[in-house]
C-alpha cells in the first residue's frame, strides 16, 4: 500500500501557495547544493544524494511529477501539489496549499529514507508543517 507525507503551508509559512514548477526548482536547487558539497570534499556526492531523474507525464502536468531512480537500490517517489479547506480557531474556513510526497508499493527503504530527507528539506525551506509517513508532525515555521 502506498504511503504519504505532507508539507502543509500554514499561515506562518514563508509562502502561502506554491506551484509544481516551484517545487521542481527546489529539487534542482537541492541537487545543485549537494553536488557542490561533493566537489568540496572531492567525492561524487551529488549522484548519491539525489539518485533520481525528475519526470513528468502529460496527464500530471501542473499537478504532480515523479522522481524515477537511476540507481538500483531505489525505485520512485511521487510529488504533487494541491489545496484543502481548513478551519482555524475562529471558525473561519480557508484554503491551505500542501505538497504531497507518495511512496508507491514498489518503493524501497532507500526511497523512504530519501523521501524523508527531501520532505525535511522542503519543509525547512518553506517553513511548513511536515506530516511524516509515520504520522508524526514536525513544525518548521515560527510558532507563537
Amino acid at each position: 500500500m502506498a504511503v504519504n507525507a505532507f508539507i502543509k503551508l500554514v499561515p506562518s509559512s514563508a509562502k502561502q501557495t506554491i506551484t509544481i514548477d516551484e517545487v521542481k526548482e527546489l529539487f534542482y536547487y537541492y541537487k545543485d547544493i549537494t553536488s557542490k558539497t561533493g566537489n568540496q570534499v572531492s567525492w561524487e556526492f551529488g549522484e548519491s544524494a539525489f539518485p533520481y531523474d525528475i519526470k513528468e507525464t502529460e496527464d500530471g502536468k501542473g499537478k504532480w511529477f515523479y522522481l524515477q531512480a537511476n540507481l538500483e537500490r531505489y525505485y520512485a517517489i511521487l510529488i504533487g501539489v494541491d489545496t484543502e479547506s481548513v478551519q482555524n480557531d475562529d471558525g473561519v474556513i480557508s484554503e491551505q496549499t500542501y505538497i504531497q510526497v507518495t511512496l508507491p508499493e514498489q518503493s524501497t527503504y532507500g526511497d523512504k529514507g530519501k523521501a524523508n530527507e527531501f520532505c525535511k528539506f522542503l519543509a525547512k525551506k518553506l517553513q511548513g508543517e511536515l506530516h511524516l509517513f509515520n504520522e508524526r508532525v514536525m513544525y518548521y515555521y515560527p510558532r507563537k
